[in-house]
């Protein structure tokens, strides 16, 4: 079961676990989802994971053995404009879903939580998973309590589980309304003849990972791995000014950004260190960061 698969990054795990022949489940609410990301092998149901008791009915009538969880309200800023819905997504819907698996007898159970922003602010870059997790935002905050229960259900239930501490993810399907990120949006905005804005002086980094490489992790994490915290990124800073010249080079956009100030809640600096991945999973990322945009360029 792929909870969010019909978003950016679920659909295209649900497309990779049908490629390899498993049977797969689909949950998700489509309110950032969408039906055309449908995989047509896939069973799809259209529900909250904020309602418990038609999720329960979920996973007592399918029955998976695996459960993958990535729905999730995953933006800095709207969890700062409405801290509540973000918690009771990522937070009371997470303990939902974690509860149904646990009942339907799940043999393991991978979270998706976000490398990007529970470590916080760090001075050893890239940022190993032992480091001190401060969470700056209610997003960040919500994923920190979501492992935390997940480790909770897993001893209450005795499913093996795995946490993918994701850096930032970028590719096709990426939806500009809901969990787009900085290269989708740069993207858009100069393909269009927009100068995008800059939050800052462009120096704000951040580590991004093509989606490519994150099926391989999701496809590797059924098998691998148990009861691991694991980064999943290329450990490499990418400033936001970086972005925006690779994108405006390979377009042929020759205006400035727009510089607005910093956001708050927002990580100044970050990369990840996934050398524990590569140990436990047998992963690592494949794909540079300017082969990843010329593939994602030639998608859109």
């Amino acid at each position: 079961m792929v909870t969010g698969g019909a978003g950016f990054i679920g659909s295209h795990i649900v497309d990779a676990y049908i490629k390899n022949g498993h049977r797969v489940i689909v949950v998700d609410n489509l309110s950032t989802g969408s039906r055309k990301n449908l995989n047509w092998r896939a069973k799809f149901y259209k529900a909250d994971i904020r309602n418990y008791e038609i999720i329960k009915k979920i996973f007592q009538k399918e029955k998976p053995e695996i459960a993958n969880h990535h729905a999730a309200i995953s933006e800095v800023a709207k969890s700062l404009k409405n801290p509540t819905l973000t918690y009771e997504v990522n937070i009371l819907g997470t303990a939902n879903v974690l509860l149904a698996a646990g009942m339907a007898n799940v043999k393991k159970f991978i979270f998706i939580s976000s490398g990007g922003a529970v470590y916080g602010n760090q001075e050893k870059i890239p940022i190993k998973e032992n480091a001190m997790v401060r969470p700056l935002s209610p997003y960040a905050f919500s994923k920190v309590i979501g492992e935390e229960f997940l480790k909770f259900y897993s001893a209450s239930y005795g499913f093996n589980y795995l946490i993918l501490r994701y850096a930032n993810v970028y590719g096709p399907r990426q939806n500009l309304k809901g969990e787009a990120g900085v290269v989708a949006i740069f993207a858009d905005l100069i393909k269009e003849g927009t100068r995008p804005k800059i939050f800052g002086d462009g120096t704000k980094t951040r580590d991004y990972v093509y989606i490519e490489d994150i099926i391989k992790a999701n496809i590797l994490s059924l098998k691998k791995g148990r009861n691991e915290v694991l980064n999943i990124g290329c450990g490499k800073e990418i400033g936001d000014e970086k972005v925006f010249k690779t994108l405006a080079g390979y377009i042929g956009f020759n205006k400035p950004p727009i510089y607005t100030p910093f956001r708050s809640g927002e990580v100044y600096r970050t990369a990840l260190n996934s050398k524990k991945a590569q140990q436990i999973l047998g992963w690592q990322p494949k794909i540079s960061f300017e082969q990843g945009v010329k593939k994602y360029l030639a998608s859109i």
